[in-house]
């Protein structure tokens, strides 16, 4: 049988979207034109609703022993420091932003993978696709120039900022790119005067530079430096330069040592209008790329095949109505995906503010509001990604209840097993035990956790969806609100059972 799925690219997201399909039981096939996985280091970071999400898949705790945990982030300008936002003070079992090589995720994404049963395909190359009424013509390339016709039923495609899938289907990006140039340089830093576990960034008036952990002694640059020449090709920085960044706009008596990667670029700032083209999906830098302010294009992406995957696995395996599940997907993921783009621009456009008044006034008003304790503290839930929800989504179901979390937030996560773990996507009612969650369990017990958890607060009820986000909430004895809300999501009850029951 041929694959229900086929995921183009072996990046994160490609990988991170084929592991969870293959977690549901959905048979996936993934393919990769390069002949290896990436051996840079490129985006360094996975934040708490990550490793939030890859914990129901079951993979977090090796991510997070190869990985550094970073629990707070300085600004400094004119030799003052401007804030100090704390991460360890945000309510996740994952504490810290996790400092991690790309080739590390990619690593042992690609090893939990294959401990689901499938391998990446790699050196084939989808060179043709179309998206038919029941499923996706396209043609994959190998290594010897063979080509083979593959028919699934769905493809998401992962293959990143200048996507195939993107171009055949005419999803045209749409944004802009910054007019200055960049500097990334990862290598060996001795003399930094702040704790080996925090980032450091300085403002300083001849533009910014960011300084992130990667392991002991090894640190990643990060520098704006002037207009970009639009024409001219880039041309990587020396460490001699990166050297001069570093006594201009950093601390005193800082020295830089074995570059292990330099590189040069500009920032794009774009996106599609619809992450959906019939039976085609896009996920990651296919559908969106933007500043590495706040580094969180990875971190999205992944976020992205969580969104998608567990409501393709539902509509693959006759659980739910498959329309407007799917349609979902784009509807949620764009308008994060247009909150991430807003938030790295107006972070980039304040940190490289030019002029001299521009800049006082810029330090004087930050120094004023992450003076606040509750400005800190939104800074901390939006950098390690918590505050990110779907109250407008069009799967939540807004209730009158006002304890707890409200509908399209992030769930608490008070400990055991998180919800969505297990092979089937199921979704989790929160609430006292009563005898209409029983029913409306056995109404639906191929969709349903068995057991009702314990409340979130006083005299309500919830329901969860698969990715750990609030769908519906009622005040006690509110069953019929959430039965509806789930029907409204799912379509149904189904007659028959598809599927071992977790838990």
């Amino acid at each position: 049988m041929g694959p229900q799925v086929l995921v183009v690219g072996a990046g994160p997201v490609g990988l991170t979207m084929a592991a969870e399909l293959a977690r549901y039981g959905v048979a996936v096939r993934i393919i990769d034109k390069a002949a290896a996985r990436t051996d840079k280091s490129k985006a360094l970071v996975l934040w708490s609703r990550t490793l939030e999400l890859i914990d129901r898949m079951g993979c977090a705790p090796s991510f997070v022993e190869a990985g550094m945990k970073v629990t707070g982030a300085n600004i400094v300008a004119d030799g003052r420091q401007l804030a100090h936002i704390s991460l360890d003070i945000v309510g996740t079992p994952y504490p810290y932003a996790l400092m991690l090589p790309q080739s590390e995720t990619e690593r042992l994404m690609e090893q939990h993978l294959n401990a689901c049963g499938v391998e990446v395909e790699r050196q084939v190359e989808c060179v043709r696709l179309d998206s038919g009424p029941e499923d996706v013509a396209a043609v994959v390339r190998h290594a010897d120039g063979r080509e083979e016709s593959v028919s699934p039923a769905w493809l998401v495609a992962c293959d990143g900022a200048h996507s195939l899938a993107r171009h055949a289907l005419g999803m045209p990006f749409e944004g802009d790119t910054l007019p200055s140039d960049w500097v990334l340089a990862d290598l060996h830093l001795a003399g930094l005067p702040i704790p080996a576990n925090e980032i450091a960034v300085y403002w300083h008036a001849r533009g910014l530079l960011a300084i992130f952990p990667i392991a002991a002694g090894r640190y990643r640059v990060i520098a704006d430096v002037g207009e970009a020449r639009l024409g001219d090709p880039r041309v990587d920085p020396t460490l001699t330069q990166i050297q001069s960044l570093l006594d201009e706009r950093g601390a005193a008596g800082v020295t830089a040592t074995s570059a292990i990667w330099l590189s040069a670029f500009t920032i794009n700032e774009r996106k599609v209008a619809s992450y959906r083209s019939g039976r085609v999906f896009l996920a990651g830098d296919a559908a969106h790329i933007h500043s590495p302010a706040g580094g969180q294009g990875m971190n999205t992406g992944m976020q992205d095949a969580c969104n998608l995957a567990w409501k393709l696995a539902l509509a693959i395996r006759g659980l739910a109505d498959p329309e407007p599940l799917l349609d979902s997907y784009s509807a949620e993921r764009s308008e994060i995906g247009r909150q991430v783009l807003k938030a790295a621009g107006a972070l980039t456009a304040v940190a490289t503010v030019k002029g001299r008044l521009l800049q006082v006034l810029r330090n004087h008003a930050a120094a004023l509001a992450f003076g606040l304790s509750p400005v800190r503290r939104a800074m901390s839930n939006a950098m390690s990604e918590l505050s990110i929800g779907y109250p407008d989504g069009p799967l939540t179901r807004a209730g009158d209840h006002r304890s707890g979390p409200a509908a399209g937030q992030r769930a608490p996560i008070p400990g055991g097993v998180p919800v969505g773990a297990g092979d089937t996507p199921r979704f989790a009612l929160f609430a006292d035990a009563s005898p209409e969650g029983d029913a409306l369990i056995a109404r639906y017990p191929d969709l349903l956790e068995a057991k009702v958890r314990p409340a979130f607060g006083e005299r309500g009820v919830w329901l969860v969806r698969p990715d750990g986000y609030v769908a519906a909430t009622a005040d006690q004895g509110g069953w019929k609100k959430i039965g509806a809300a789930l029907e409204a999501i799912v379509g149904p009850p189904r007659a028959t059972a598809t599927g071992p029951r977790s838990r």
